[in-house]
């Protein structure tokens, strides 16, 4: 990657700079899940990535509606100590989130996109859920705080029809009311809680048997399939309670009756509308029908159960034991022949595969048989032909043998009579040679010193160009000059956060130590008073005494009191004077950064510009 950077002269030049791939696609990838949570400013060009990264982080946690005692307050344009701050910051707020991804400070200031990017991920699918949580309490909360302050036509046209609905509700309430119709004549037969709360219902047309008419419902359906569930034990229990629950119902209907007897008709003036004595005593009579059917059938019913019952009495547990016995058999039974069927299985599917492999085995060969009889019946007339030349060509091959073989022993003649003539010839000029070898000789030896004596100096300019080359890389370059600035920069602010907290704590220590100096004096004083007290208390003069001393040991704390208190307001005043300096400072910062930012975007303009200009000359 190619960046811009500017020389002592403030020239800009061309300087290149690796980036990982990967973190360039992962920052990406972070921008896009905050713009599509709801951050556009991670849109903003003109920002760094760490300014993009931290921003989204603040956001969402804020957004996450989560209460916890950390300013989370993200400013631009931070130096590194308040960067490393906030990114601590961060990073303990996010497990009390319980966020399942674990980063470090160092990381986000290191732009460790790898990391950060499920963190984001998390943060955003966080602030998305929170979102969807309180959507409907914003959206209650707002109806009604619409409904507070304004209304629509559907609620006027209903606040007009309001009270004629009131009225029409009352009217129905007095039409409705509960009315007294009877009046029981003697109260104090009334026993149980039961029969006051009968007679009471019964006073108002009301009647508490409500079962009744389930019950004969029931009675009616037992009457029809009474037979079948004789026969099973079961059948008999649940007849006795159909028949204990009847009984009951005919003892409610009894006490009814006799409630019914003691009561008396309210006058005219009492109810509106009374019932006549004639439709009171039908009442009366259809009820004691009903009851004396009842009784009867009970009766009879009671008489075939015992008929039954004294056949074979059958209870509900041993029907049930019986039964047990008999699924136990048939689970027995039932697992015995699912073994022998896996075994049988078993059997069956090695054989299958033994038959499998013969199969195998018996299609290979039937391959290779069909592949045998298809070259015999293509190979006839062809198959001849080429049998016939290959006999040529070996009948052939066979004779240049033998002509090869006859001509090798003659060549092995001439070059016998030839290496007889050379060794003959090669005594003649062994002589000659000798004195050429000396010759040479002594040329080799003089080359070989020659060489030896440019490798040295060769080895020297050698030793000499390494050495330059050395001198040369110690001098670090421009780009590598602002990394070391950078860095050191960095580094003074750590050291600066680090002494600046080494500080504090000093100064707590202090403070804790004047506090305990103070507070053993006070003690001391206090016991010497008390030891003192006891003595001075024998005479008036003693007293007298011990109250100067008491005197001058108040204003000698008065004094100390004074001297603290000053010194206090002298420390407070430093602290002003260099929180306003420290103000002003940032303010100059901030100014410095604007500069600069002013500054680049002037010379990307002149930059521009220049490139339009040449572009115009060279046209």
């Amino acid at each position: 990657k190619v960046g811009a950077n500017f020389d002592q002269d403030g020239n800009e030049r061309e300087v290149e700079t690796k980036e990982d791939e990967e973190q360039e696609v992962k920052l990406n990838e972070i921008v896009d899940l905050l713009v599509a949570a709801g951050y556009f400013r991670a849109r903003i060009k003109g920002l760094s990535s760490f300014d993009k990264v931290v921003g989204g982080m603040t956001w969402s946690i804020s957004n996450c509606s989560f209460d916890v005692d950390v300013d989370l307050l993200f400013q631009e344009n931070s130096t590194i100590g308040q960067k490393i701050s906030l990114t601590e910051k961060i990073v303990s707020v996010l497990p009390k989130m319980n966020c399942p991804y674990q980063i470090e400070p160092h990381q986000i200031q290191g732009q460790d996109f790898k990391s950060i990017f499920p963190v984001i991920q998390w943060l955003v699918k966080k602030v998305i859920e929170t979102r969807e949580e309180s959507g409907d309490h914003i959206r209650s909360y707002s109806i009604s705080q619409f409904q507070k302050h304004y209304k629509t036509p559907e609620d006027l046209v209903l606040e007009e029809k309001k009270d004629q609905m009131l009225d029409a509700v009352r009217t129905l309430r007095n039409v409705y009311r509960p009315v007294r119709k009877y009046k029981i004549k003697d109260k104090s037969a009334l026993v149980t809680e039961e029969a006051i709360t009968s007679a009471t219902l019964l006073e108002y047309g009301q009647r508490r048997l409500t079962n009744f008419s389930r019950s004969s419902n029931r009675r009616k359906k037992s009457k029809e399939d009474g037979e079948d569930k004789v026969k099973s034990g079961e059948g008999k229990s649940e007849e006795l309670q159909e028949d204990e629950e009847e009984m009951i119902q005919i003892a409610q209907e009894k006490t009814l009756q006799d409630l019914m007897g003691d009561m008396s008709a309210m006058s005219g003036k009492e109810i509106e509308g009374k019932l006549a004595t004639r439709i009171i005593g039908s009442i009366v009579e259809m009820q004691s029908s009903e009851i004396h059917e009842v009784s009867n059938m009970f009766k009879q019913k009671n008489k075939e159960m015992r008929k039954t019952l004294a056949v074979k009495t059958v209870t509900p547990r041993d029907l049930h034991k019986t039964k047990m016995e008999a699924l136990e058999s048939q689970l027995k039974v039932k697992q015995d022949e699912m073994k022998l069927v896996k075994r049988e299985f078993q059997e069956i599917k090695q054989k299958e595969e033994e038959v499998q492999k013969k199969l195998d085995a018996a299609a290979i060969i039937d391959e290779k048989i069909e592949e045998v009889k298809h070259l015999e019946k293509n190979a006839d007339e062809a198959t001849v032909e080429m049998l016939r030349s290959l006999v040529m060509m070996n009948e052939q091959l066979k004779r240049q043998e033998a002509m090869f073989k006859a001509h090798c022993k003659e060549e092995a003649m001439n070059m016998k009579e030839e290496i007889k003539h050379l060794q003959a010839r090669s005594e003649e000029v062994a002589s000659v040679d000798d004195e050429n070898e000396s010759v040479v000789m002594m040329q080799l030896k003089g080359d070989q010193n020659k060489l030896a004596k440019m490798r040295l100096l060769l080895a020297s300019k050698n030793r000499l160009a390494a050495t330059l080359a050395r001198k040369i890389d110690e001098v670090p370059t421009r780009a590598e000059l602002t990394q070391y600035q950078k860095r050191f920069v960095e580094l003074y602010d750590q050291i600066s956060l680090t002494h600046k907290e080494t500080k504090q704590f000093y100064t707590m220590y202090n403070t804790l130590e004047d506090s305990r100096r103070y507070l053993e004096k006070e003690v001391d004083l206090l016991d010497s008073i008390y030891d003192n007290f006891s003595a001075a208390k024998q005479s008036p003069d003693n007293m007298q005494q011990y109250l100067k001393q008491f005197e001058k040991i108040v204003e000698g704390v008065k004094g100390n009191k004074i001297k603290v208190e000053k010194k206090r307001q002298e420390e407070k005043m430093k602290r002003n004077v260099l929180h306003d300096r420290y103000t002003e400072l940032v303010e100059k910062h901030r100014e410095y950064v604007k500069t600069i930012q002013s500054f680049q975007e002037e010379c990307r303009k002149n930059e521009i510009l220049s490139l339009n200009t040449l572009e115009g000359n060279s046209r």
